[in-house]
């Protein structure tokens, strides 16, 4: 089975292994696609996605200006294909770009896409009371403009190498005469939100919460119709039911298939594996300010030296092992390893259990009775662990990690709850510590908002508050320079500054093997999420079954 993993590995699917795994031009559209997920979306609202299934639900409902190429180039435009806008001009000072919408374009109710809805959605990515978590990847945009009914104009502060990027690969294009009379301040709880009116290949059909979500093909599509019929996200809380269902052909394909169960995988003659590069990464995260008060720092973790010592207490090669065997992949730093600008030769925190005691020694926290909990001030060296119930191997880890603080004087309880409800608390930074596999952009601005000083909720994604001066500096000289090499060399500054924080403990990068049916062909799976091109998979009309004969948005999966 190892051999087999390997194999499968070498063979991304970004580039796709054979007739599988490309997409099949010659096949006729129509059916159905079922994706088992193990929790219902939070939003697809643009602004306020923050969740994998609201984010690949999104993509599909919802259009940037342009699209970034499979390659990730996010450097100038040249690996960007027109989408909502059909071209676009650069100021000769390269301090603008007007974009012309396409005129062909349509709103899923039938009005017409108009300049001032990509306006519109800027100014609401931007505005406080939207509160976006992708504001501050966008800082640089000083404003838009409508030069005609039909061309936006973007205006920057300064040039940048990813000055094009910046706009279109975060920017959302949202309906302004179905949002523009809602108060800002309501829309994340506003029905019209919910609706996902859009301009993608794919309309919102249902959604019942907490069971499923389903797409339908927008037949008028000024783009062309989907070359699917459905799709439908069922909610399946239960990682071995979800593969289950997969085995037993009720759904069609599961992100991500744990190492140890690969092995049914391979037995199955009626599903395969379908490996794929992600930029996604897991760690323990600790919140350096009190939940109770933000403005105060954590009674626990607002000191580095208890999160260097509960970092060098933990065996991470040791739990990977455990929970892994020896498909699991170790984590060196804040980043996937497939990031481009990762770096592996950091020099991470030891594991050390005498070092971790006498830290929290002389931190104050001492043991009233050897084994016994640790006090300080009369308070015990005791917190919560927030844990995704969905998530098998980050359950196991959780069970590991609580094990191992105990032998240096540390208590961790565990809550272990659904993947939306720990994204509401994780947005209000209400916990102590949290396991979280953390999605990242291709480029550096990715860690403004998930680790930057401004990218502290409700601002960004930088759910642990982390706050570096110099990191953020670092972060800024990354972002202005258009040299490969430096960009790296600022970046390599700004993780070894972040790993001597210690604003968490980074545990393995993610091993991303999907499971999917024989019968359905993919379009290449994406690092930046393996939906991108889901509007363009097939389903040979010879191998379809029941349930994609179904009538267009009826029927359960």
């Amino acid at each position: 089975m190892r051999t087999r993993f390997i194999a499968l590995v070498m063979c991304s699917a970004l580039v796709g292994c054979g007739d599988r795994e490309g997409t099949a031009s010659n096949a006729a559209t129509g059916g159905t696609v079922v994706v088992a997920v193990a929790s219902d979306a939070g939003t697809i609202f643009p602004p306020h996605v923050f969740d994998n299934v609201g984010a690949a639900v999104r993509d599909q409902l919802y259009d940037r200006l342009a699209d970034l190429g499979d390659d990730l180039n996010t450097v100038g435009d040249k690996s960007f294909t027109p989408r909502l806008a059909d071209r676009w001009e650069w100021s000769r000072d390269s301090l603008s770009i007007a974009f012309h919408v396409d005129p062909r374009a349509r709103w899923h109710d039938g009005q017409p896409v108009r300049a001032s809805d990509v306006r519109f959605s800027y100014q609401l990515f931007t505005d406080p009371k939207v509160a976006s978590s992708a504001s501050q990847t966008i800082a640089n945009i000083d404003s838009v403009s409508v030069r005609d009914s039909m061309t936006a104009v973007v205006w920057y502060k300064r040039r940048v190498p990813a000055a094009f990027y910046d706009f279109v690969y975060q920017v959302y294009i949202v309906p302004e005469h179905l949002l523009k009379d809602i108060p800002r301040d309501q829309l994340r709880t506003s029905d019209a939100s919910r609706k996902g009116i859009g301009t993608g290949r794919f309309r919102l059909a249902r959604w019942d919460a907490g069971q499923r979500i389903e797409l339908v093909a927008d037949a008028a599509n000024y783009h062309g119709s989907a070359k699917l019929d459905r799709v439908i996200w069922s909610i399946v809380p239960d990682a071995g039911a979800a593969l289950a269902q997969l085995l037993g052909g009720q759904a069609d394909f599961l992100e991500f298939v744990p190492p140890d169960q690969l092995h049914l995988i391979d037995s199955s003659k009626s599903v395969r594996a379908a490996p794929y590069p992600s930029l996604q990464y897991a760690f323990m995260g600790f919140n350096e300010v009190d939940p109770k008060n933000p403005a105060r720092p954590h009674p626990i973790f607002g000191d580095v030296r208890v999160r260097r010592a509960v970092s060098m207490a933990l065996d991470r090669r040791g739990m990977l092992h455990n929970v892994y065997g020896g498909l699991g992949r170790i984590a060196y730093g804040p980043f996937p390893k497939s990031l481009s600008f990762a770096d592996t030769t950091l020099q991470l925190l030891p594991y050390d259990t005498a070092a971790a005691k006498a830290l929290l020694d002389s931190a104050g926290w001492r043991a009233p009775s050897p084994g016994a909990v640790r006090v300080k001030n009369g308070l015990p060296l005791r917190f919560n662990l927030l844990v995704p119930v969905s998530s098998k191997p980050r359950v196991a880890y959780s069970v590991l990690i609580q094990e191992q603080l105990r032998r240096v004087g540390a208590q961790a309880d565990l809550e272990q709850m659904q993947g939306n409800v720990l994204g509401e608390r994780e947005s209000k930074r209400d916990f102590d510590v949290i396991l979280h596999a953390q999605f990242t952009d291709p480029n550096p601005s990715g860690y403004k908002q998930q680790w930057g000083s401004s990218g502290v909720p409700p601002a960004g994604q930088n759910w642990v508050s982390y706050h570096n001066p110099s990191y953020d500096a670092l972060l800024d000289s990354a972002l202005a320079t258009s040299d490969a090499s430096k960009m790296r060399g600022f970046m390599r500054r700004a993780f070894q500054i972040q790993v001597a924080d210690a604003p968490a403990v980074w545990l393995y990068d993610v091993s991303t093997v999907a499971g999917i049916q024989n019968r359905i062909h993919p379009a290449p799976l994406r690092p930046d999420g393996w939906s991108i091109h889901l509007a363009d998979w097939t389903i040979p009309p010879n191998e379809r079954i029941a349930r994609d004969r179904v009538g267009l948005g009826s029927g359960n999966p």
